[in-house]
């Protein structure tokens, strides 16, 4: 991680310093990549499952141990002047090897391998869904500054028409209603800016908790374009073949098999070999102080014949959990389709808005400057501007909705088919590898430092 870290924060370090950088939404991923909490607690996790490999191999190795004793023994008897003191020692050496346990240890192994692949695709998933959460909160931040750049723009529009009412009714052409109606508009829109500021304030708080930076010079963004299939029954083959949930669930499927296997295991026979070697010293009066070396070899062989039934309820509830396995593999694919329908048609929705927001803007402002000129002549009252005017603003602030959406929903398609990677985006950042740390641990039988670099 320290690695993934350095690297990123060089690239972001490559940037004319002075210069005011514009940050993209490929920016933010890659921020949020490197810096979210989350995400790095999830690599920590895997990072904890790739040990079980270790641990589950350690089943093939040899089990040695050693003994040393030393007592001191005082002797006392009526025809001894004074007593005596009699010192004996030992040592031992004992190495137990496992040849044989009914495929338990191999299918231990095998599940922790499958628990281990599981673990990476949920940690894709979970880095799909960091990337999304970000791409989301630099779209809210688009939309909320540019509404608050809108209700700016209303307060100096509204400003305009109070000084032209006032104007008016000092001319004798107008009326204290018109000016009271102006006044009432501009209080209103200034309590509307006050509650778009607080709106981008909570999103740029979002924006940190997740990317882990201020935002910086925000430019508008536009819908993803690369990768997004071109119909939605593509969308949905992808998604089924290609989400990461979905291949986690069908790895924990395999992990649950391998427990079947091995909770079988324990019903078939045992075999083990085990080597002591025992070295005794010292000056006992019981064996004249002669010092004895000792030395042997057993093979044992175990048959399990009853054990009181719970090798059987074992079995029946490792069957049990891998059919529940299959299930939920069954319920993540319903799930992934129900998303990716909801995005695409969430998209077309979105995009088929702009359109409409953009042709209603067109028409709204052409009606205000209509009711302007109207109303210079006398055919139309302040509040007939004001109200022409509120049609602008929402008409504005549709679009700036719809444009959110269209961008938070083109990132939510690639999420839900698993290809919102900061691999298949290009986005600017070191790649964590999960495998790396694996291939370090995996066969390691000595050292308790762990790999996080």
């Amino acid at each position: 991680m320290n690695l993934v870290r350095a690297a990123s924060m060089m690239m972001l370090a490559l940037t004319p310093s002075g210069v005011a950088k514009a940050e993209t939404i490929a920016d933010a991923m890659a921020k949020a990549y490197v810096n979210n909490p989350d995400l790095n607690a999830a690599r920590a996790g895997l990072r904890a499952v790739d040990e079980a490999v270790a641990i589950a191999k350690s089943g093939y190795r040899p089990q040695v141990s050693a003994v040393v004793t030393a007592t001191q023994t005082r002797y006392d008897s009526e025809l001894q002047q004074r007593p005596r003191d009699f010192h004996e020692g030992s040592a031992g050496l004992t190495i137990t090897q496992q040849i044989f346990d009914g495929f338990q240890t191999l299918n231990e192994v095998r599940a922790s391998e499958s628990t281990v692949l599981s673990g990476r695709e949920s940690l894709k998933a979970n880095e799909i869904s960091i990337l999304l959460s970000a791409a989301e909160a630099y779209a809210n931040i688009v939309r909320d500054l540019e509404v608050v750049a809108i209700r700016h723009q209303n307060i100096s529009f509204l400003k305009e028409q109070l000084k032209a009412a006032n104007a008016r009714r000092t001319l004798g052409e107008g009326t204290r209603t018109d000016v009271s109606q102006a006044e009432a508009e501009l209080a209103s829109s200034k309590a509307l800016l006050a509650t778009a500021v607080s709106q981008l304030k909570q999103s740029e708080a979002v924006y940190f908790q997740i990317v882990g930076r201020e935002p910086r010079n925000i430019k508008a963004a536009s819908p993803a374009k690369s990768g997004i299939p071109r119909t939605l029954d593509e969308a949905v083959a992808a998604g089924l073949r290609d989400n990461p949930q979905i291949i986690a669930a069908e790895y924990a499927v395999n992990a649950a098999g391998y427990r079947v296997k091995q909770a079988e295991g324990a019903m078939l026979p045992g075999v083990t070999i085990q080597g002591l070697v025992n070295r005794n010293t010292g000056d006992s009066f019981r064996d004249g102080g002669i010092d004895t070396t000792s030395g042997s070899i057993t093979l044992r062989l175990q048959v399990p014949i009853y054990q009181g039934g719970v090798e059987y309820g074992q079995i029946r509830q490792a069957k049990e959990r891998e059919g529940q396995q299959a299930m939920i593999v069954d319920k993540v694919r319903m799930d992934v389709r129900r998303t990716v329908v909801s995005s695409y048609a969430q998209l077309e929705a979105a995009l088929a808005a702009i359109a409409a927001n953009k042709q209603q803007i067109h028409a709204a402002n052409k009606a205000l400057s209509g009711v302007i000129e109207e109303r210079k002549v006398g055919q139309r009252t302040t509040l007939d501007v004001l109200d022409a005017q509120q049609s602008v603003l929402v008409a504005r602030e549709s679009l700036a909705a719809s444009q959110r959406n269209a961008v938070v929903a083109s990132y939510s398609i690639l999420a839900s088919i698993g290809a919102l990677t900061v691999r298949g985006q290009n986005v600017a950042v070191a790649e964590y590898r999960p495998e790396e740390h694996y291939e370090a641990v995996k066969n390691k039988s000595f050292g308790s430092n762990t790999n996080t670099d």
